[in-house]
């Protein structure tokens, strides 16, 4: 349920801004949304952003650029976070935001129900591919330099277990709540396509979490792409971003079908 809706100044031409409050689990929530302009409805993208608290923050520029690909973009902050109730837990209940999100835009006459997909950056990843694996109907996801493994995170990022011990716990000690932000260990479960788009020299998170998410899908036989960047850090330069979203919308064209009119607005943009 949207409790409030106001709408803010644009940044780019052509895209209309939200900020959303919004019902979860009984706490009001925030998220940002981009808006094509139009009538709608639209095929939407669900953003999982990155990050925690201050650090990953949605930034209304990177969802206006992905808006004007055609796509009602809706990016929930976490519980926690931009002065919303609850406390963000790392993949924890807060997961429960982004399914919250799911249902709103399944509803949303803005929104094309069934061409609704997934899009994780950072610790993003992991939440997108839980909502991928706990809520079906998700018709795509795309992971772009993805947590999947918090075990890997935690053995590789030195400077994050003083916060990973004191949100989560060791991961010895409280085994069972990484396995459950862990969802390369679950990817049997996951309910649509997965794009996992990566550098080659990430050292946030290493390339290891997109091959084994990769590997793991795989042996499932669940429909992926892995694009290793060659030389790509964990924030692509400029040239980069701006090359992998234009070819993340043509494989989300692909696999979304999008109408003929909807398909003519994501070429004039890929052009």
């Amino acid at each position: 349920m949207i409790v409030e809706q106001e709408e803010l100044e644009p940044v780019l031409p052509g895209v209309r801004l939200y900020t959303v409050t919004y019902d979860s689990q009984g706490l009001h929530v925030k998220a940002a949304m981009a808006v094509p302009d139009g009538a709608g409805p639209f095929p939407a993208l669900l953003y999982c952003r990155g990050g925690m608290r201050e650090i990953g923050k949605v930034r209304m520029e990177r969802i206006s650029q992905m808006a004007a690909f055609g796509y009602l973009v809706f990016a929930p902050h976490y519980r926690g976070n931009e002065g919303a109730e609850g406390r963000d837990e790392f993949g924890g209940a807060e997961r429960h935001d982004v399914y919250a999100a799911f249902a709103l835009l399944k509803v949303s006459p803005w929104v094309l129900a069934d061409q609704i997909s997934l899009y994780g950056f950072s610790r993003g990843g992991m939440m997108a591919l839980l909502a991928a694996i706990e809520c079906p109907g998700f018709h795509s996801a795309v992971i772009w330099a993805g947590v999947c493994d918090l075990f890997l995170t935690y053995q590789e990022r030195v400077d994050m277990r003083r916060m990973l011990r004191r949100v989560v716990g060791h991961p010895v000690k409280n085994r069972q709540a990484y396995l459950e932000r862990s969802p390369v260990y679950r990817a049997g479960e996951v309910s649509c396509p997965v794009l996992i788009i990566h550098g080659t020299e990430d050292e946030n998170v290493s390339k290891t979490h997109a091959v084994k998410l990769a590997e793991a899908l795989a042996a499932h036989n669940k429909p992926h792409e892995l694009w290793l960047v060659e030389g790509a850090a964990h924030l692509f330069d400029s040239a980069q971003i701006r090359e992998y979203t234009v070819k993340m919308f043509a494989w989300l064209r692909r696999t979304n079908s999008l109408s003929g009119a909807q398909a003519d607005r994501v070429d004039r943009v890929d052009r």
